[in-house]
């Protein structure tokens, strides 16, 4: 695939990995190389990246030798946001001139307050004043706690990653949130956002069962749960984003938080392995992918265009098959939050530790 094919693509690349390596590195993995020859517009991280990098990366040793008698979190606080601020920088051109609609790069709140709405809307307001930067996104996890968190933000006038969203009814709550943080926002012309609908995890929680009913018309719907889920929340997204609420806060400068399809390496071999790119493509949308999913584009992937608008009839029977063979997407969905919430904030801890023995070396 060309580098013509993937600017041109209707659905932004973005890429679901950050380390300083990646920062200054001239490699074909490090960030100016992705966005100088793939087309990466915006970078996402969260804590297990980041719990990835810093535990192997020989570059964070000299700030946390200067570091030692500092507390844990704020050793971690230091190296992450040092590296979003860094990468900010690089996306600085791409955050201008898209009009602020790419160039982003996303950063997480303790995952492990993800349950606590106050103390979400202090670490968000936090982190976006240490890393000072208009282009970086606060990640918020999109629990119920997280909802109230997420307006509050966007109110205060602070653009909003929306994370760990798996099911198209808590979407319609983001969205919901989204719209009040909008509408309370003195210069909403000025705050961005986006929803990361997660897709691998689906198929490989519903795979599962699907394998072990073992029916043929179960065996049939392998792989295909993600997908189809995935198409009607963009059906939502355009239901939401044509009404009238929208169009009247559209006339007062906001702009659309578009989805970003996330989770999109393919956890099982057997599927291709650009299977959650391709299918997945859309106007006004966002795949943040890993290395792997991204080099796999690159080298193999052929693009057919809006892969998404008008098969919301198929998606529904997807979702209708499901329930035939006595499959609850709503179940699957609803665990795979609070594990998500819980992998995360393992994630953390593990980063926690790691941070704690480097400064005791």
């Amino acid at each position: 695939m060309n580098l013509d094919e993937l600017i041109n693509c209707p659905t932004s690349i973005w890429l679901d990995d950050l380390s300083r390596a990646k920062i200054s590195g001239s490699d074909a993995h490090s960030l100016p190389s992705r966005i100088a020859t793939s087309a990466v517009v915006g970078v996402t991280t969260n804590p297990s990246i980041f719990g990835s990098a810093i535990s192997s990366g020989s570059e964070y040793s000299n700030d946390i030798k200067v570091m030692k008698g500092s507390s844990v979190d704020d050793v971690i606080e230091k190296l992450t946001t040092d590296d979003v601020r860094a990468a900010c920088d690089l996306m600085y051109p791409i955050f201008k001139s898209s009009h602020g609609i790419d160039g982003r790069v996303s950063i997480e709140v303790d995952p492990t307050l993800a349950h606590d709405t106050q103390a979400t809307i202090n670490a968000g307001q936090k982190l976006w004043k240490i890393i000072d930067r208009a282009n970086v996104m606060i990640k918020v996890p999109a629990t119920l706690e997280g909802l109230p968190a997420i307006t509050a933000l966007l109110a205060a006038g602070i653009s909003v990653n929306v994370t760990l969203i798996f099911s198209i009814k808590r979407y319609g709550q983001v969205i919901d949130a989204f719209m009040k943080g909008v509408q309370e926002c003195n210069d909403p012309s000025k705050i961005h956002s986006v929803a990361s609908f997660f897709i691998s995890r689906i198929d490989s929680s519903i795979d599962a069962q699907l394998k072990e009913i073992g029916s043929p018309q179960a065996l049939s719907l392998l792989g295909k749960a993600a997908i189809a889920n995935a198409h009607l929340a963009y059906q939502l997204f355009e239901e939401k984003f044509n009404s009238p609420a929208w169009k009247a806060l559209e006339t007062k400068g906001a702009h659309k938080q578009r989805p970003l399809w996330a989770s999109t390496g393919v956890k099982d071999p057997s599927y291709p392995d650009t299977q959650y790119v391709v299918e997945l493509i859309a106007p006004d949308t966002v795949n943040t992918m890993p290395q792997s999913t991204l080099d796999a584009l690159i080298d193999h992937g052929v693009l057919r265009g809006d892969t998404v608008t008008g098969n919301y009839q198929q998606a529904v029977q997807v979702l209708k098959g499901l329930s035939d063979v006595n499959v609850s997407l709503d179940d699957v969905t609803a665990e795979l939050e609070i594990d998500g919430v819980k992998k995360f904030a393992q994630a953390w801890n593990d980063l926690q530790k790691n941070v704690e023995a480097a400064l005791q070396e």
